[in-house]
């Protein structure tokens, strides 16, 4: 007996030993879907696969459904999603940014706040800091100089971003870990130039000219060296120079701009840098000498939706096709709601009424030719940029054909002599379609918009330029102005003109008439790009930008009274429906009358302090070295 249970208890402690060993085996497995830090910094796939990560935090979704476009003076938002109204009236705290900080996808703002951009620096300092003492890394292969360049260009991007919004900011270059002390001063906005533009120094050393098929959408030498154009060019502005216009009494200075003069050394930095871009001779404008038949409207339509061209700097593709990633559909959050489209981003009156005439003069209201048909002979740019009253787009949904059989832009009412409406256009906020998605001023975005792509079953695959060779030529021709180089300005001013087929400048526009000239062009060629919100700031235009909106009002009168009938016994109930906001054979009820009008819903108002964000409380409060901006303690 005694022999059974010694046998017994020696199959017991084996079971329990290998038991025991093959728990300390699966406690040691690593887990199939996940990859350790160690592991991270010895492969270089997955090293890229950290990179990857970093461009979406970066770049954003610039064709969310709210974007940059509505908080400035280029477009008003349909639906004021996250407040965009009372931001545009300065009601901005350090407790509220009033819509800028709203959470969620449709959003393209949300990762231009500070903990947003913050964040995204941590990931490059992680990044720089742990491919340092890499094994992989230190055999300095081309794959890893590579990424790192990438990376310095990305912390150069958001810290770029930073200072924009908020001045001189603290230079945080090393990962911060748990129970470190945060309280870091901000540093002066000189200072965070000169980093901004090392990194970018950096980049360039191990960024490739270009990149192969398979890495399209990366960054290269030719973005980092266009990123420090721009940033040069943004350093030089009145806003980093003229501190005193806006916050005068403001203690810190600094942290705003410049405080020891040298501005022509800064517009020479900046020209410099641009002139370097345009030296490497790889980049050219898209159809930039168009053909004697081209439609030069259909040639700058069709750039921004056409991916890899010449004219690419740095750019964001998008691989989606169907309505699934709801933020990046940009044909169903801003087509007009005739199309059960939402209408989102529907450009001010104002700025369609800057697009110049076809001979160069400047379209103005009070000229009765001009007002008569305010849509004829503009520039090639306003046609592939804005949705108007009697533009085509695409055939119209089933549903909504039978209104509009023509798939004209229907934005304006059908009146009797007396002024009474008798039919609303299907795109106007009083549409049958969806009114709330109609444009409070009777345009639409169509920039971008592919008419082969139905925006109600599938996305487009857009390509969103962050940075394209046009806007080096504007940063170049910009300095040259500064610098009084003025013939050197208008060359490089009249190749953005010529490819969109409008009359050079004149040699005797010079001085402070060229200098709006080209900020004219800059508003009109990058318009819709996430350009002209910064630009308002660092020319000090705030008071001219922010102020109430116009929109258009477009009527067509029924005059005769077999046509009064007609409607007459429709609206009674009496006769059958046929399109009536237009006639039978697609013509117009009589001469429109076109006028411009102040919109309801959007009003507008500046103040100084909106120039810079503010340091929001909760930062403050962990961070009390963090000086907060003028007009906001």
């Amino acid at each position: 007996m005694e022999k059974y249970i010694n046998k017994w208890i020696i199959i017991i402690v084996m079971i329990i030993v290998s038991s025991c060993t093959k728990q300390e085996e699966f406690l040691t497995l690593k887990p199939l879907d996940k990859y350790s830090d160690e592991d991270v910094w010895k492969s270089p796939s997955l090293m890229e696969l950290y990179v990857n990560g970093m461009y979406r935090g970066a770049n954003g979704v610039p064709f969310s459904w709210v974007g940059m476009s509505a908080y400035t003076d280029e477009a008003s938002s349909a639906n004021d999603a996250g407040h965009v109204l009372l931001f545009n009236q300065s009601l901005i705290t350090p407790d509220n940014l009033q819509g800028w900080d709203a959470e969620g996808w449709f959003f393209h703002t949300q990762h231009y706040r500070w903990n947003d951009l913050y964040s995204e620096v941590r990931k490059t300092n992680v990044f720089l800091s742990k491919v340092r003492n890499s094994t992989y890394a230190s055999t300095d292969t081309a794959q890893v100089n590579n990424l790192k360049g990438q990376v310095y260009f990305l912390r150069a991007n958001l810290y770029h971003f930073l200072i924009a919004l908020y001045g001189g900011v603290p230079i945080i270059t090393q990962p911060s870990g748990l129970n470190e002390d945060y309280s870091v001063a901000r540093n002066s906005y000189a200072d965070c130039i000169t980093f901004i533009t090392h990194q970018l120094d950096s980049a360039t050393m191990f960024l490739p000219l270009t990149n192969s098929s398979s890495n399209q959408g990366r960054v290269t030498k030719g973005a980092a060296m266009a990123l420090k154009a721009r940033v040069l060019l943004y350093a030089a502005s009145p806003l980093h120079s003229k501190q005193s216009e806006y916050a005068p009494g403001y203690s810190k200075p600094e942290l705003l701009g410049y405080v020891d003069g040298g501005n022509a050394a800064r517009w020479q930095a900046a020209k410099d840098a641009a002139k370097a871009v345009i030296n490497l001779g790889i980049y050219s404008l898209y159809k930039g000498e168009p053909s004697p038949g081209d439609s030069i409207a259909k040639n700058i339509a069709e750039y921004f939706y056409t991916p890899f061209t010449p004219e690419d700097i740095f750019v964001q593709y998008s691989t989606v096709k169907t309505n699934e990633d709801w933020g990046y559909n940009l044909g169903q959050f801003n087509g007009p709601n005739g199309y059960h489209c939402w209408g989102n981003q529907g450009p001010l009156g104002e700025f369609v009424d800057d697009y110049e005439m076809k001979d160069g003069s400047a379209f103005n209201w009070n000229n009765p030719v001009h007002k008569a048909a305010p849509y004829s002979n503009r520039d090639a740019r306003f046609y592939a940029t804005i949705f108007y009253e009697g533009s085509s787009w695409r055939q119209r949904p089933a549903d909504v054909v039978d209104i509009d059989p023509f798939n004209k832009i229907q934005t304006g009412n059908v009146v009797d002599p007396a002024g009474n409406v008798l039919v609303v256009g299907v795109d106007t906020r009083q549409s049958i379609i969806e009114p709330w998605n109609g444009s409070f001023t009777n345009y639409f975005l169509r920039k971008y918009m592919d008419p082969t792509v139905d925006p109600l079953y599938y996305q487009q695959i857009t390509t969103f330029r962050h940075i394209r060779y046009a806007e080096v030529l504007l940063n170049y021709a910009e300095a040259c102005v500064e610098l009084g180089q003025d013939a050197e300005a208008r060359t490089y001013l009249n190749m953005i003109r010529k490819r969109a087929g409008q009359p050079d400048i004149p040699v005797s526009v010079t001085g402070d008439a060229l200098r709006q000239k080209c900020h004219h062009e800059r508003k009109i060629e990058l318009a819709f790009e996430d350009q002209r919100f910064f630009d308002v700031k660092r020319w000090l235009i705030g008071a001219e930008a922010y102020k109430p909106t116009l929109g258009a009002s477009i009527k067509y009168v029924v005059e005769t009274t077999t046509d009064i009938n007609d409607y007459t016994r429709f609206y009674n109930g009496t006769g059958s429906r046929n399109d009536k906001y237009r006639k039978a054979d697609g013509t117009t009820w009589g001469t429109p009358s076109y006028s411009s009008e102040v919109t309801t819903g959007d009003p507008r108002a500046w103040i100084d302090k909106a120039y810079f964000f503010p340091i929001m409380r909760d930062e403050t409060n962990k961070n009390t070295k963090l000086i907060q901006n003028p007009g906001y303690n």
